[in-house]
């Protein structure tokens, strides 16, 4: 959620009018007793990372924790967690460590570039180097390609591909453009994800990778080489020698598959009122197009919804569904609890209805143009 956006109600309460608040959304975060992972609703503030519990789409007061900035080092990415790629490591004056996941790349940089900001506040000569060294590219003068490759290789800390599935096609032991961008980094290879897309470019140029289904294959035909890799969670890439790819059959496509094998236009955190108990629960959504398609997912398991061990929780085709925002004042009809505030509602063509709550009135807006687009 960016600066200066409403947060939904019950969420944001009062926090955005003091002015104190740099950032506020979903992150789930993983517990320090029993290492299990839950969505909580962290506000970021000068020296400050507050999280909140959320029950019947509201934040519970008093705050569940909070995380002291002052001396705090952050790690973006992280690469602890193998199926979390996702991930961003603060580690605390006194070394407590939390682990804390967002929903997209784009999310977690967001999040990662604000929280040093508000770690380094009181030096204003770092936090205008931290501005340079977003925007800046200095590709390192020596590369040695084969080293990077012997070090994607290594069994404890390099690049562990998976299945993957693309268009109805399980791809075997591949890896997302993305999580090869992380990895670059973290491991020194590369300064910022400029850079790393650059050296993943020279590593396919030089044959050491292959591209791996329609979107990166057609991103190789290309004539620049800083934009043949694509720093994107939906394209696949292998190494070059252990190229294999099972083609599904397409008889044997159940129907499930077909659902998936969508092209994600859009993903996010969202709180969803369940069918049955009409309890509300912050989800992963994401929704896809060719098929149309929006599903959700558990965000306490893996994070990636590429990975074929990650099956959504729920999902509804969108073609002939109807999207709209509910009344911001009091709590709309069909709504259980006393929650309101950056509501919107799909009603699929069988005439069953989704309640849904966003971060923000921009966030909502976002969501519904997107889905508008597929019905």
């Amino acid at each position: 959620m960016r600066r200066g956006d409403s947060a939904p109600g019950g969420l944001a309460g009062g926090d955005m009018e003091d002015g104190g608040v740099l950032k506020e959304g979903f992150l789930v975060k993983r517990g320090h007793i029993v290492h299990n992972w839950k969505a909580r609703w962290f506000v970021l503030r000068q020296n400050t990372l507050l999280y909140y519990k959320l029950e019947g789409g509201r934040k519970v007061t008093p705050p569940k924790g909070q995380i002291l900035l002052d001396g705090c080092t952050i790690t973006c990415p992280c690469l602890e967690y193998e199926n979390r790629p996702l991930l961003i490591k603060l580690k605390t004056r006194t070394s407590t460590e939390y682990f804390l996941e967002a929903c997209s790349r784009e999310d977690r940089d967001a999040w990662a570039f604000e929280i040093t900001g508000a770690i380094h506040a009181g030096q204003p000569g770092k936090v205008q180097q931290l501005h340079i060294q977003r925007n800046s590219f200095k590709l390192p003068p020596h590369i040695s390609l084969h080293r990077i490759v012997d070090k994607m290789h290594d069994s404890a800390s390099g690049i562990r591909p998976s299945p993957n599935v693309e268009q109805g096609s399980t791809y075997k032991k591949t890896f997302i453009g993305s999580s090869l961008v992380d990895w670059l980094i973290s491991s020194g290879f590369a300064a910022n994800r400029l850079e790393a897309v650059t050296l993943a470019s020279m590593l396919l140029e030089e044959n050491f990778l292959k591209p791996v289904g329609a979107r990166s294959t057609g991103a190789v035909r290309s004539g620049d080489l800083a934009e043949q890799f694509l720093d994107d969670s939906t394209a696949l890439y292998t190494f070059a020698e252990s190229y294999k790819q099972k083609i599904s059959l397409r008889e044997d496509i159940n129907l499930s598959t077909m659902e998936l094998s969508g092209t994600v236009v859009k993903q996010g955190y969202l709180a969803k009122q369940g069918h049955k108990r009409k309890n509300w629960k912050v989800r992963r959504f994401v929704l896809r197009k060719e098929p149309a398609f929006l599903h959700y997912y558990d965000p306490s398991k893996v994070s990636f919804p590429l990975q074929e061990e990650n099956r959504p929780v729920g999902g509804f085709s969108l073609r002939g569904s109807l999207v709209s925002a509910l009344e911001d004042n009091g709590v709309p009809t069909g709504v259980k609890g006393n929650v309101q505030g950056n509501l919107f509602k799909v009603i699929t063509k069988d005439d069953t209805h989704y309640y849904i709550q966003a971060s923000s009135k921009a966030e909502r807006a976002e969501w519904i143009e997107a889905i508008k687009k597929l019905t």
